[in-house]
């Protein structure tokens, strides 16, 4: 795909026709290319576990986090409702000396490591399979594609592309500069480095070193700010490969700044509402990085289920990667 700097409606209109898989899958379908991981697709997943180490791909969800307030984004508040003082006091009124603890936390659904719902954006008022977009997300929440929808499906074949191992600087940390745009050449280049396939019904997980680098040097603008991220001309490789889902170690997936002279998430515009991709955003995907650099297996079972959150257009999510 050709990209003019200039022109972001015209490369979103020209990639939204190119890419689009509206009616794909029935007038009502909920669950976008979701479809492509079936049954077959969760077995073949399932037989990858050898070795049974397995690693959670989520930060902690805590008031550490990455946000700092953009878009009424706040880090979770964890609030205690009963605690051990409590039960030593006696203040509990439970028989026989049974004590407890009890808490509540209160949080933005995409404040952490988290997968964007098909109701998240939006192409000109248009949501995922040409809906209404009005008509699909109110007040009530989103009335049609709800991520609760998607929470017994994620399951199946992760495949981890280590673009900063294979790509980023030698000399240094696996790691790539903000601004770095991954093109279809990259991540084609990096599945041949570790030797893997990408393909129908697999779940992809993207590491750039963003979150490593925000770990050792600060959070500063990790939430919001320049990050690498995919390219905006990795429409038709998304598309093309037939994956079920993407999530990647940086806040916005794509890269920031976005590739256009004015635009805001363009990619998300073309993959979500036209082409109802899953896309997770903000995993941890360090831990499992070192070991697949030193196993040289890139491939594992990964269950990611969005908690199924009624009318929720994203969702946190503890995901499991087992090798």
């Amino acid at each position: 795909m050709s990209l003019d700097r200039h022109d972001p409606e015209g490369a979103i209109a020209e990639a939204a026709k190119a890419y689009s898989n509206w009616g794909r899958w029935g007038e009502d379908d909920v669950l976008g290319t979701l479809n492509f991981l079936d049954e077959a697709k969760r077995r073949e997943g399932a037989a990858l576990v050898r070795r049974g180490v397995s690693f959670s791909l989520s930060q902690r969800f805590d008031m550490n986090g990455p946000q700092k307030g953009w878009r009424r984004r706040t880090n979770p508040v964890h609030t205690m409702l009963d605690t051990g003082t409590d039960a030593a006091l006696g203040n509990q009124g439970f028989p026989h000396g049974i004590g407890g603890a009890d808490d509540v936390i209160a949080m933005p659904l995409q404040c952490s490591t988290q997968w964007d719902g098909l109701g998240h954006i939006f192409d000109h008022g248009k949501a995922w399979n040409g809906r209404d977009a009005e008509k699909v997300v109110t007040s009530d929440g989103d009335l049609v594609t709800g991520i609760e929808h998607m929470a017994p499906y994620v399951a199946g074949r992760g495949v981890l592309l280590d673009v900063a191992r294979v790509i980023g600087d030698d000399d240094g940390e696996p790691e790539l500069p903000d601004g770095f745009a991954i093109t279809e050449e990259h991540l084609t280049a990096t599945a041949e480095a570790h030797d893997v396939s990408v393909g129908r019904g697999d779940i992809v997980l993207v590491r750039t070193g963003h979150l490593a680098r925000a770990r050792r040097d600060g959070w500063g603008d990790y939430a919001g700010g320049p990050a690498p991220g995919l390219s905006f001309t990795t429409a038709g490789w998304l598309h093309g490969t037939e994956i079920a889902a993407i999530a990647t170690d940086t806040w916005g997936f794509e890269v920031r700044p976005n590739e256009f002279e004015n635009a805001f998430q363009p990619l998300h515009q073309i993959v979500i509402p036209n082409m109802g991709l899953l896309i997770g955003e903000m995993w941890d995907l360090d831990a499992l990085a070192a070991d697949c650099a030193d196993d040289g297996v890139y491939e594992f079972w990964l269950t990611a289920a969005p908690l199924p959150i009624t009318g929720a257009v994203g969702s946190p999510v503890n995901p499991i990667a087992v090798k």
